[in-house]
């Protein structure tokens, strides 16, 4: 993403639902699935409240607005989209599948044109059908300038998208001539270059259907017309507290995806951390019946937890597609020499990195950018070997060949925000790991706006810095070309081509990976450019989060796909009294 606004949602991509939403994602039962919650059969039963344990609100719950990755937790209960992401655990859960359309879509020779089928049969919650000209209109309107915050693909890829304004605006009252609507049933897409993921994008809300008589601009998202299986009846405070109840006209022979088993979601947020944990761990009342979406546990916590076999046995483990890295900016010096990135690189201690994370129970080590799971293309690497405690003694023959041969003095940047990603513990272990081999490392910790800022901007980037990056959707494209793709650097906005990288090798290949509709052999070729780019010392990979959620005792049907690496609510179920 591009847009400055994204910041935070990417900061955030490790712990919100809007994002989330992951290695292959595991729970408490091995299988994925908790016991069955009625019947003598074990099978999950429908009804039953779940309760949602927040911090964050559900705030501009308006599909134009929202930026999801497979069309988000809380909202897909609502909101369905063309296509979505498949509901099953581990790696058969990074796939994108249909959702109102009938197949992933059929592209052009050149994906340049994508052509979508609706289901026969689907309706919105007031029992009108819906069209292929109301999902039209619901991309449109997330042109508008007031109904900003989606994501930015659309405006990239569709013809005339860049200078579209949304149909407040649209005095010709044609739209977007991009978008065809032949039939009720029939959307065509025309997109300015070739895009073989376009079956990815069209999991974000954006693609969410939308009457236009319905439409009631900044104010639609106080009651936005379902298309899901539940339907708002309450949103208080901007998405404080949101109930949701089943829409009568929503029907399973039109959704594979989503089970429905409750009939009343209760999202309740504005929680502090530990009280959500602590009402999950004691399983009280409605607690019982309740999860999270946006919480982890943390290392003091996942401790106490991990030291009781019953709450243990209430516990979620998954993967999102995440990397926690060093970065580097080869326009200061001394790190515009690759042998001083090359030496930094060999000389950082990845265990003692992975305990201020929290310990090997929350973060994986990295070596390689893209995250280590298939459907990014992942490809095994490690350029500059330096073994769990790092290789002192090589990143001082590099220093020295590099002309440093008395040592070295940098600065690392950090956030001061207590997240385990960027935050001052992983900094100090850095600083220590880099001390013995003689690279003596000076902090400097910003506030978190601040070093959001700093960080993204191409005249104050600082030289080195800690940084993450999470996935759009499990793939490699929306992973490394954000960040190496030399035409996306950011001149006046919020840059994320922090290496400043503008190679037209790895640009062209990045335009040749585009072109694929093979998604597998997308896959092997963005494996490919990553070991590629890692040759480059631009990065320096430390850890893939790994994310564990309690959910209260009475919650069952657990499933945690790599998409989002968090329990899809859209699959539990909850014990009936």
């Amino acid at each position: 993403m591009r847009q400055a606004s994204a910041i935070a949602r990417r900061v955030a991509a490790a712990s919100v639902s809007l994002v989330l939403a992951s290695g292959a994602a595991a729970c408490a039962d091995p299988k994925g699935n908790g016991a069955g919650s009625g019947g003598d059969d074990g099978e999950p039963a429908k009804g039953g409240t779940l309760t949602v344990l927040n911090r964050d609100p559900q705030t501009d719950f308006d599909p134009a607005r929202l930026y999801t990755s497979g069309g988000g937790n809380i909202p897909s209960l609502v909101f369905r989209t063309l296509t979505t992401r498949n509901r099953e655990d581990g790696a058969k859960g990074a796939e994108v599948v249909p959702d109102l359309a009938t197949d992933l879509g059929r592209p052009s020779k050149n994906a340049t044109v994508w052509t979508f089928t609706l289901k026969k049969g689907l309706k919105y919650e007031d029992g009108s059908p819906i069209t292929s000209a109301d999902v039209k209109y619901g991309i449109e309107r997330s042109f508008a300038a007031e109904l900003s915050g989606g994501a930015p693909y659309l405006r990239d890829w569709l013809i005339g998208g860049d200078k579209y304004q949304g149909p407040y605006k649209d005095k010709s009252g044609k739209g977007l001539t991009s978008i065809e609507t032949p039939d009720e049933r029939t959307i065509v897409f025309h997109l300015n270059k070739p895009e073989g993921e376009f079956p990815y994008l069209a999991t974000q809300t954006q693609f969410t259907p939308v009457p236009k008589s319905k439409d009631k601009g900044t104010k639609y998202e106080e009651h936005p017309l379902s298309s899901g299986p539940y339907k708002v009846v309450a949103n208080e405070n901007d998405g404080e507290r949101l109930r949701l109840e089943r829409n009568p006209h929503w029907s399973a022979a039109t959704d594979a995806e989503r089970k429905a088993y409750p009939d009343t979601i209760d999202v309740r947020s504005g929680l502090d951390s530990s009280v959500i944990n602590q009402r999950l761990a004691a399983s009280q009342g409605a607690d019982a019946a309740a999860v999270t979406t946006d919480t982890n546990l943390g290392p003091a916590e996942l401790a106490k937890v991990t030291g009781d076999k019953e709450l243990a046995s209430h516990v979620g483990t998954g993967h999102f597609g995440y990397t926690n890295y060093l970065a580097f900016n080869p326009k200061v010096k001394p790190f515009d020499d690759p042998k001083v990135r090359q030496a930094i690189s060999y000389a950082v201690d990845r265990s003692s990195v992975i305990n201020a994370a929290g310990g090997s129970s929350l973060a994986e080590p990295a070596t390689t950018y893209l995250p280590n799971q298939k459907s990014f293309g992942h490809t095994k690497y490690d350029h500059f070997p330096a073994g769990p405690n790092g290789n002192p003694k090589k990143a001082r023959e590099l220093l020295k060949e590099a002309g440093h041969q008395d040592g070295l003095t940098i600065t690392l940047t950090h956030s001061n925000a207590k997240d385990f990603e960027t935050s001052p513990e992983i900094a100090t272990a850095i600083q220590d790991a880099l001390k013995k081999a003689g690279i003596t490392v000076k902090l400097e910790g910003l506030e978190e706006n601040d070093y959001a800022d700093k960080i993204h901007s191409v005249e104050d980037e600082p030289g080195l810095f800690l940084s993450h990056w999470g996935a759009d959707w499990p793939s490699g494209g929306p992973f490394l070309a954000p960040i190496f793709d030399g035409r996306q650097i950011v001149k006046d906005g919020a840059n994320f081509n922090t290496g400043f990288l503008d190679d037209k090798a790895v640009n062209d290949e990045i335009d040749e990976i585009n072109k694929l509709t093979d998604l597998d052999a997308a896959a092997e070729r963005w494996g490919a450019l990553d070991k590629k780019i890692g040759e480059k010392a631009l990065t320096v990979p430390l850890f893939h989060p790994v994310y564990k959620r309690l959910y209260g005792k009475d919650v069952h049907n657990i499933v945690i796909s790599d998409w989002t690496g968090v329990l899809d609510v859209s699959q539990v179920a909850v014990k009936q009294s």
